[in-house]
C-alpha cells in the first residue's frame, strides 16, 4: 500500500473520531436553550431526507415513476399506514409506473 493512502485513512479516522468526539468533552451538561435543542432534534431526520431523497429519485429506470412512488409513499405515511404497507404500495406503484410508461406518448 502506498503511503499516501495510508496517510488520507489516517486523516480520515482523526476527523471522524474529533466529531464524535468533541460534543461528548466539550457539552458536560444538558442543553437548555430551547431553539439548540430544537435544532438538535431535527437533524436527524433532515440528515435522512437529504440522504433518502435523491436515492428515491434515482433508483428506477424512470424519474417520473419514482415521483410518482414517492407521491404515493408520502400520502399514505400522511395517512397513518405502518412503514411495512407504505413501502410495500409504492413499490407496487412504481411496478405499474414502470410496466405502463412505455406504452405511453410523452
Amino acid at each position: 500500500m502506498r503511503v499516501d493512502v495510508l496517510l488520507y485513512i489516517a486523516v480520515m479516522a482523526v476527523v471522524t473520531y474529533l466529531i464524535r468526539m468533541l460534543p461528548l468533552t466539550l457539552i458536560r451538561r444538558k442543553i437548555t436553550n430551547r431553539y439548540i435543542r430544537s435544532f438538535l432534534y431535527y437533524v436527524p431526520y433532515a440528515t435522512l431526507s437529504a440522504m433518502t431523497f435523491p436515492a428515491i429519485l434515482t433508483a428506477t429506470g424512470s424519474v417520473i415513476s419514482a415521483a410518482i412512488g414517492f407521491a404515493a409513499a408520502l400520502l399514505l405515511a400522511f395517512r397513518g399506514k405502518s412503514l411495512l404497507t407504505v413501502a410495500v404500495f409504492a413499490s407496487a406503484v412504481v411496478l405499474v409506473c414502470e410496466l405502463i410508461l412505455p406504452y405511453l406518448p410523452l
